[in-house]
């Protein structure tokens, strides 16, 4: 029979197994339509440019390339010209006569002279033009709204300085849909460009600009060297020499809180901004980059789409693998150390050859395939755990359900060793309270009983292993690691005495005999495990620890006890759990004896009783008799108290040197 059953099923798992692999290809085709859906989206372009900026902090060498000078209009140098703005265009012109007589490779205005000014100032500024070296002047331009469109208008210098020499290139950038500055120019006659062109030239160097896509950031605001308008008007503030052979660039600072305002200090949102930096950058500071992008090669070029793709279609057979073969912990490593590797070659990629590859569509594309056949592969899993809690629930606890439901493989016969705690109840008097019942009475009376055991067995994390006619097997630690294991079947022996309580008020108000519950714990090494045949095992414990906590079990009758349990478990229990002494037995098949215990609030009794056996211990007969009054004068008929008074009578009746022991075997009890 159990042959053809196999026989049967043979096929339904490499059905069930395609059936998965299906779904799991579906689901991921799914994602990846999703994930493609999502690259449409602003907040997905959002994510890109914050990963631009992220990498820009990270890899910005923090220097600049080229030998480059920001001479920056700011709120010292309206302190100390007390001028305002605009500056007289003679002052502009004196400058460049300074800059031209320390030997500066070219400048750059970064500032529209659009409108004529006075005819000398102009005039001064056109002969310092034609007499200095290159020099390039800012150009913009201007958004006209009217009610049928809206036009674009350039700004350019007047043609005068144009005529005196000057270049012109527009200083415009375009900001992203975050209004942060990334892209390089799209204008082919960009200020940046025409000074780069310029100062190549004027320092003998053939004009090889390398065109790119993205802005090289150096560095953060204040990478280049920014020295005041002012220093480099009047003589002996910086050193002689300074400026030969550098690119001075020209512009308002953002630091100019009375002359100007914001709009008009030329600020810009930067990347640094993203990883906690200063936001706002100079776009006099902005053009010095761009000029450094040009000659020096920092600027990002963008790498084909056509790889990411290749990439992420690369990646599905992969994820699928691991989604298959590894268990899903192994899944998501895969994954975490695929995104992870992608962030890296795309920093790599970034700082080491000024590429910008994005990593988010691959990286993405990676969680939403993990994501969907690790979907795929909990609902499978659902489903078999539905199949397995409905074979195994009516059975076993819950919690060997949940362990047999997270580890199929233990449903096998055999087991593991552990260290447990384990409890035996029985309930005396049962057997004369049958004789006066009926059998669906005594079914009856037994099921509220489990009913109220079972309940806290396993809110304290126990297993209950069998019902044994009125008797409960049960047991902590196991299958769910539980560190307290002693400590958790102590305090549901107590709860358990605490519920007797109602049921045994129950029996007499309907006249029948009371019956008490008699609970043994043991802590030990057991074999725990599913322990039957093939056609038929249960989840069990099998030791010799089993044995002694079914005979501590038994033995609370002689000690008139509830609760009776070992120094094993009593050794496992914090000092809040208050302990009685009661006795020395040796288990059957054992030489070393063990020490019981009982639950006890009463501190009198406690000590009393741990002294009382101490000094029998030490064949101290009247001092253990002392304590053992003390102990029946608090509890007046207390069996163990009595029964160790028997024993200390006996042993001092011995004839001198006659063999003796504190010891009592368990099973005289």
């Amino acid at each position: 029979m159990s042959w053809t059953r196999a026989t049967a099923s043979e096929p339904a798992a490499p059905t069930a197994r395609r059936r998965q692999r299906l779904l799991s290809l579906g689901a991921c085709a799914l994602a990846l339509l999703l994930v493609g859906a999502a690259t449409l989206s602003r907040p997905w372009h959002a994510l890109e440019f914050k990963t631009f900026d992220v990498l820009t902090a990270l890899a910005a060498p923090q220097r600049p390339g080229l030998p480059v000078v920001i001479l920056a209009i700011d709120e010292p140098t309206f302190q100390e010209l007390q001028q305002t703005w605009p500056f007289p265009r003679g002052m502009h012109a004196a400058l460049l006569r300074r800059l031209h007589a320390e030997g500066a490779a070219a400048v750059g205005l970064d500032i529209v002279f659009a409108d004529p000014s006075t005819e000398a100032q102009d005039a001064a500024l056109a002969r310092s033009i034609a007499e200095t070296g290159p020099v390039v002047l800012a150009a913009t331009r201007e958004k006209i709204d009217s009610a049928n469109a809206a036009l674009w208008m350039d700004v350019l210098p007047l043609q005068r300085f144009l005529d005196a020499g000057a270049d012109a290139g527009d200083a415009g950038v375009e900001p992203d849909d975050d209004f942060v500055v990334r892209r390089a120019p799209v204008a082919r006659e960009s200020f940046a460009l025409r000074l780069a062109q310029r100062a190549a030239e004027a320092r003998g160097q053939m004009p090889v600009l390398r065109h790119f896509d993205w802005i090289g950031y150096r560095g953060p605001r204040g990478t280049f060297d920014t020295r005041s308008y002012y220093q480099a008007l009047e003589p002996g503030l910086l050193p002689a020499g300074f400026f030969k052979g550098k690119i001075v660039l020209v512009g308002r600072s953002a630091r100019t809180a009375t002359e100007l305002t914001r709009s008009q200090a030329d600020l810009f949102n930067s990347p640094f901004g993203t990883a906690g930096g200063e936001r706002l950058f100079p776009g006099v500071e902005l053009q010095a980059t761009l000029v450094d992008n040009f000659l020096s090669g920092g600027g990002l070029r963008s790498v084909s789409e056509g790889w990411t793709l290749a990439l992420t279609a690369l990646l599905v057979p992969v994820l699928l693998w691991g989604s298959r073969r590894l268990h899903p912990a192994g899944a998501a490593a895969l994954t975490g150390a695929l995104v992870v590797a992608m962030g890296a070659v795309s920093w790599w990629l970034f700082a080491g050859f000024r590429l910008w590859w994005p990593p988010l569509l691959p990286a993405a594309a990676a969680v939403a395939v993990y994501g969907a056949a690790a979907l795929v592969g909990f609902a499978i899993v659902r489903q078999r755990a539905r199949q397995t809690r409905a074979m195994f629930a009516q059975y076993v606890p819950p919690a060997v359900v949940s362990r047999l439901i997270a580890q199929p493989g233990l449903m096998r016969l055999g087991g593991e060793a552990r260290e447990v705690t384990l409890m035996f109840t029985d309930l005396a008097n049962f057997t004369t309270l049958s004789e006066q019942l009926s059998a669906e009475q005594t079914v009856e009376v037994l099921t509220g009983y489990f009913n109220a055991m079972t309940p806290i067995v396993h809110a304290s994390g126990g297993t209950v292993d069998k019902f044994i006619g009125d008797a409960v097997m049960a047991f902590w630690g196991a299958p769910l690691d539980d560190p307290q294991h002693a400590l958790h079947a102590v305090q549901a022996a107590i709860a358990m005495q605490q519920a007797m309580q109602a049921l045994v008020a129950d029996l007499v108000a309907r006249g029948l005999p009371p019956i008490h519950m008699r609970i043994g714990l043991h802590t030990g090494r057991v074999v725990v495990g599913n322990v039957g045949s093939e056609q038929r095992f249960s989840y069990t414990a099998i030791g010799d620890a089993v044995n002694l906590a079914a005979r501590l079990e038994g033995a609370n009758k002689a000690f008139g006890t509830g609760i009776l349990l070992s120094a094993a478990t009593a050794a496992q229990l914090p000092a809040s759990v208050a302990l009685r002494a009661l006795d020395d037995v040796i288990v059957k098949g054992k030489t070393e004896p063990v020490r019981v215990f009982t639950p006890c609030d009463d501190a009198v009794v406690r000590d009393a009783s741990l002294a009382a056996l101490d000094a029998f211990h030490a064949r101290d007969w009247e001092r253990a008799n002392g304590h053992l009054a003390q102990v029946l004068a608090r509890v007046p008929g207390d069996a163990a108290a009595l029964r160790l008074q028997e024993r200390v009578a006996l042993a001092r009746a011995l004839p001198a040197g006659g063999a003796w022991s504190p010891a009592v075997a368990l099973d005289k009890l």
